[in-house]
């Protein structure tokens, strides 16, 4: 905390828990610094950590300056230092980052330093939520059954992060079975206001999952980072950033009957990619505002990412402080929240000055009709009412079904039936993104609720699962009565967590999975989630859709997507009668009648009173303790990673990248999950060849995601998505390349061990949109780890490239309009790549391609190395390397 501070910033306020100083916005106006109604809510945010941290040191009286005459129509491009309050992590991303930290002490210990240095110096919260798995489903001991499960195969991984808890301060574990991260956050973690030191300031955080935006309806400002990026702010660094371009989104009237959050969502993310907001803020204002409710605000925030915003941001107003009285927050701490930002200038109001912004966009919410999104990504949203017609056209388009649809007959349930392409196969409530909302699960609960009176159920080859984001949602749908009628389709609780929406559906059942090989179908999962990439849902389902979960149910019933709901029946009732959606459909005023009846603080206090007691399994998992953690080379879920092993205690100069050969050549809009999958593991692929070899029965492999605290698994796993489509191997599917010059064809890491023997550097080449998706740190990790140097995209997704830099490897764009087919790159050429000591931030960089017929390419590229302080973190290796080594110095 500065003691002083040049604008003479510093006050107090009073409220209802006591005194505290505040780093007062208005004096900078009243320095001659411009008018901070202006300024979006966002950027205010963002200039009080600056105003609040200004030291000369970190942050600069220059940066103060720099941030409070922001110029919303072209942001001064400078480096922006963001010290976040706080970090939030859930346990596929959170265990591999504490496996770091364990392995910085370890190195910190070699380096002859003190390893209690590394230590979190902000308050850090993982939430264990990406682990269970929908194994069970369809039973009243689903719940019990997939818990069960999850501790046999997570016992190591609990007792190394038990492990993490004793050891390091600041950092808290919230157990198994209480609820996804992002819910928890919204009803629990966050404050809206943080207190440190006397001092109150603006919440604040990043989180290592993507959706950590969630909390931006809450008007906390904080984004997903990747794990590595988190750790250097566990330990002090700050997220230096470009200052941001907010995009102005205004919203205007009211949802119309039929229509939900999730209908709004899938809207706004398909405007706002249109529009082009990749590492910009989204800023929400207008009239529209005033009648939405915070959950829907939530809804909207979660999916940035999907729309590639860094932010989708709310401010703070009345229907803020609403909320938090409605989930158990104490008085005090409203009364702070309130005072707060009013005092601030940070309190929204219809009366508040609209700010200034760099592109705006607007919505009537009135248009909004119901949606879906899909087959593969979430901003190809889909009407409703078009869904059938989009469904044949993927079909024979984007699928290549140019025949007749085989049928297949399945035994299920004691009787048969046939499945088609189309069948629905997967019908999950899932996700943060939805479970959270009040309004659209207590309409799955009524929808489920009108159906079970007709006599309709779901169709026997549908795995139906509900996973709650919170316990409280298990509370108020068993207070309405609703979860009765959700058990009677099928909709049976399985567990607290992601579950299906990241990839963690468990296995099909047997005759449906056999029926899908036996017909080569084309089958689809409909679920209520944020993602749909291929191969992420499940392995053997290639159509994926995003849909709300009522609507979710209705396709349970109906079994396919070849139908159309808005004219042809779900199914027929006890009398024969046709049963069409809008028989079902319930209205808002029956949804929020229900809601008043079922929900109140109470229920929050209660559930979150014992948020980090967890189950006995939970309780009764014993753990080492000490400084170190003491590494097992036995163990296939925990192992040190190779990053800090002989490291020189100075970094070495930055040499050109000569004589690189291309790994890997993809298409646009490759994700994360492509790079590095989270879902099962191949027997016959190298990581599942690697475990059987250590042992590991195929029925015990578990995830990618929860075997990252292991390198030897997750370098074996990168660019081993079973639908990854690398253009030098043409013609295969999954982790297949060519070895250059033989040609001859190979697993990805093969290859990769095959070119570390004669040292050659290896390359990426890319379209659009490189690394979208999840903030997994292990796509930037493994790619590192196989060798590779270099990445040459047409563009990145924010998080994947700030990943690349972090892990030491060289993102590069190419420009002026250049790709690699406009260049003839076809990726059998030789590659030098003129990157030099005194590389500078964005600068152009210049690239050779020789041909195997002696032809060479000369082009040019930019340098994605954004910032200074990414040089000195890729001049370092890496930024946990440069952390290590400034902390090791003292």
């Amino acid at each position: 905390m500065a003691v002083t501070n040049p604008f003479g910033a510093q006050l107090k306020l009073k409220c209802s828990s006591g005194e505290f100083t505040i780093f007062r916005l208005q004096k900078l106006a009243d320095a001659g610094l411009g008018s901070m109604d202006r300024l979006p809510f966002s950027i205010r945010v963002l200039l009080e950590a600056c105003l609040r941290k200004l030291d000369n040191f970190i942050v600069n009286e220059q940066d103060v300056v720099d941030l409070a005459q922001w110029n919303a129509k072209s942001p001064k491009q400078v480096e922006l230092p963001f010290m976040p309050g706080r970090v939030v992590l859930q346990d596929f991303t959170g265990v591999p980052a504490v496996v770091d930290l364990a392995a910085l002490r370890s190195a910190m210990v070699r380096m002859g330093g003190d390893p209690k240095k590394i230590n979190p110096l902000v308050p850090c919260d993982l939430v264990i939520d990406h682990s269970v798995q929908v194994d069970s489903f369809g039973s009243s001991l689903s719940l019990a059954q997939n818990v069960e499960l999850e501790f046999q195969r997570n016992r190591e991984r609990y007792q190394f992060l038990r492990w993490g808890q004793k050891a390091f301060d600041n950092f808290r574990v919230v157990p198994p079975a209480t609820g996804i991260v992002h819910q928890v956050n919204l009803e629990y973690l966050a404050k809206v206001v943080l207190t440190r030191d006397g001092v109150a300031f603006p919440d604040s955080l990043v989180g290592t999952d993507s959706h950590t935006t969630m909390i931006n309806g809450l008007g906390v400002v904080g984004w997903g980072v990747g794990g590595i990026e988190a750790e250097a702010v566990m330990l002090g660094q700050p997220i230096d950033m470009l200052t941001p371009e907010v995009v102005g989104f205004k919203l205007s009237g009211q949802l119309p009957e039929g229509t939900t959050a999730t209908d709004l969502v899938l809207t706004v993310t398909q405007m706002l990619r249109k529009h082009g907001v990749v590492s910009k803020f989204v800023e929400f204002f207008g009239p529209g505002l005033s009648s939405m409710s915070l959950p829907d605000r939530a809804t909207i925030a979660n999916m940035a990412p999907e729309y590639g915003a860094t932010m989708g941001f709310f401010p703070v107003d009345a229907e803020t402080l609403r909320f938090l009285e409605r989930t158990g927050r104490t008085r005090d701490e409203v009364d702070l929240v309130d005072r707060y930002y009013k005092e601030q200038g940070l309190f929204r109001t219809d009366a508040s000055p609209q700010p200034e912004f760099t592109s705006m966009l607007e919505l009537d919410l009135s248009s909004v009709v119901p949606s879906m999104a899909g087959p593969k990504r979430p901003q190809d949203r889909v009407l409703l009412k078009d869904m059938k017609t989009s469904w044949r056209k993927d079909l024979a388009g984007t699928f290549g079904r140019q025949t007749a649809s085989p049928t297949v007959e399945i035994k299920s349930d004691g009787g048969t039936a046939t499945i088609s392409d189309g069948a629905v196969v997967i019908a999950a409530i899932t996700s943060c993104t939805n479970t959270s909302n009040p309004s659209v699960m207590i309409g799955a609960g009524l929808l489920a609720r009108n159906a079970a009176k007709l006599g309709l159920t779901r169709k026997p080859w549908v795995k139906t699962s509900l996973a709650p984001g919170s316990r409280v949602v298990t509370d108020y749908l068993l207070r309405s009565g609703l979860d009765k009628s959700l058990d009677a389709l099928g909709f049976n609780t399985v567990g607290y967590g992601c579950t299906t929406c990241i990839g963690n559906s468990g296995p099909l059942p047997d005759a449906v999975s056999q029926a899908v090989k036996d017909g080569n179908l084309v089958v689809s999962a409909v679920l209520s989630g944020n993602r749909n990439f291929e191969g992420r849902i499940n392995p053997q389902v290639k159509a994926n859709y995003l849909a709300s979960p009522p609507l979710v149910v209705a396709y349970a019933i109906a079994g396919t997507t070849d139908i159309d709901l808005a004219t042809e029946p779900l199914g027929k009732d006890r009398d024969g009668r046709d049963v069409f959606l809008r028989d079902l459909w319930p209205s808002q005023k029956e949804i929020a009648d229900t809601i008043a009846s079922s929900m109140d603080a109470d229920t929050f206090v209660n559930e979150y009173a014992k948020a980090t007691v967890g189950p006995p399994e939970w309780q009764a998992i014993p753990s080492s303790e000490g400084d170190l953690y003491q590494w097992d080379l036995s163990s296939t879920y925990v192992q040190e990673p190779p990053f800090f092993q002989d490291m020189p205690r100075e970094p070495r100069p930055i040499q050109p990248i000569v004589k690189a050969r291309v790994l890997v050549s993809v298409a646009d809009s490759v994700t994360t999950d492509h790079i590095s999958p989270a879902g099962s593991i191949k027997a016959d692929s190298p990581a599942g060849l690697f475990l059987q070899a250590s042992g590991v029965k195929p029925l015990d492999f578990n995830s990618y995601g929860a075997r990252r605290g292991n390198d030897r698994v997750m370098t074996r796993g990168t660019f081993a998505n079973i639908r990854l489509k690398n253009l030098l191997a043409p013609g295969t599917e999954g982790g297949v390349t060519k070895l250059l010059p033989s040609g001859e064809p190979m697993s990805i890491y093969d290859a990769s061990l095959k070119y570390k023997q004669s040292n050659t550097p290896l390359v990426v080449l890319a379209g659009t949109e490189y690394g979208t998706g999840s903030s997994r740190d292990w796509a930037a990790k493994g790619t590192f780890l196989l060798g590779i140097r270099a990445v040459i995209a047409v563009s990145y997704e924010r998080i994947h490239r700030s990943n690349l830099i972090g892990m030491g490897v060289l993102a590069l764009e190419f420009q002026n309009g250049e790709s690699r087919e406009s260049l003839g790159l076809d990726g059998t050429e030789v590659f030098d790549i003129a990157v030099t000591d005194d590389v500078k931030p964005l600068q152009d960089i210049a690239v050779t391609a020789s041909k195997p017929d002696g032809k060479v390419i000369h082009f040019t590229t930019k340098c994605r190395i954004d910032t200074p302080v990414e040089v000195d973190y890729y001049r370092h290796g890496g930024i946990l390397h440069y952390v290590l080594r400034q902390l090791a110095k003292g």
